[in-house]
């Protein structure tokens, strides 16, 4: 029952785009962006000016797991999503593209969340790549939010084979950063199977949480435009 739930207040979410000054990590929030050459859906679904926010405690794994990186490795960590509120949700799954797709969003092997499911609508999921000091992305087999048209075949997901040692080794090494950081303060995470982007806290933890609603936000924090 959503009255059970815990309560995300707007001041448990941290802007990322605030401690890039601080942090080596860079943002670009695709689906902000109707024309970016990696948005499938071809429309913003937020709007021109949304931030990229991420639950505080959440942020703290990622601000940590990117200094870490930088420092071993001389690479950035690129974030391209965050908090998707249940009505960008929703407009995800009305797109022509989804619609054309209907096992994007069919078990067993589901690839976007119906409206309120999952982290990133709790600000507990984060999109990562890597990109080097020149901007150049680091080879990971796909891109960001490479959704299959085969659900037979998805050369997004982590071990899926034929791909070459080395994007095998640099999605493992991205993998190990998140993974150590969280380690290290003490918190669970998720390198979610079908995508090597995808980071979150297991369902387990983020789900003893209501999924946050445009309509529940400042309009400065406000993802879409309601």
């Amino acid at each position: 029952m959503t009255q059970d739930l815990k309560i995300i207040s707007p001041v448990d979410l941290i802007a990322m785009d605030s401690v890039v000054t601080t942090t080596p990590l860079r943002i670009d929030i695709v689906y902000a962006q109707p024309h970016h050459p990696e948005n499938i859906f071809g429309l913003g679904l937020y709007r021109p000016d949304a931030k990229l926010w991420l639950h505080r405690d959440f942020a703290e794994v990622v601000i940590l797991a990117a200094k870490t990186c930088y420092t071993q490795t001389g690479l950035y960590f690129v974030l391209k999503d965050g908090l998707r509120t249940i009505e960008a949700q929703a407009m995800m799954q009305e797109t022509d593209i989804v619609k054309a797709n209907p096992h994007w969003t069919q078990e067993p092997n589901r690839l976007l969340s119906p409206p309120g499911k999952g982290g990133h609508p709790r600000g507990m999921a984060v999109d990562i790549v890597l990109e080097d000091e020149n901007g150049a992305l680091v080879d990971m087999g796909t891109r960001f939010d490479h959704l299959t048209t085969d659900p037979a075949v998805n050369p997004a997901r982590r071990g899926f084979p034929g791909l070459s040692i080395e994007v095998n080794k640099n999605r493992q090494m991205l993998e190990d950063f998140m993974v150590a950081a969280a380690a290290q303060l003490n918190r669970p995470m998720l390198p979610l199977p079908a995508e090597w982007w995808d980071f979150r806290f297991p369902g387990s933890y983020s789900e003893t949480y209501a999924p946050i609603s445009d309509h529940a936000l400042p309009r400065h924090m406000q993802m879409t435009a309601i």
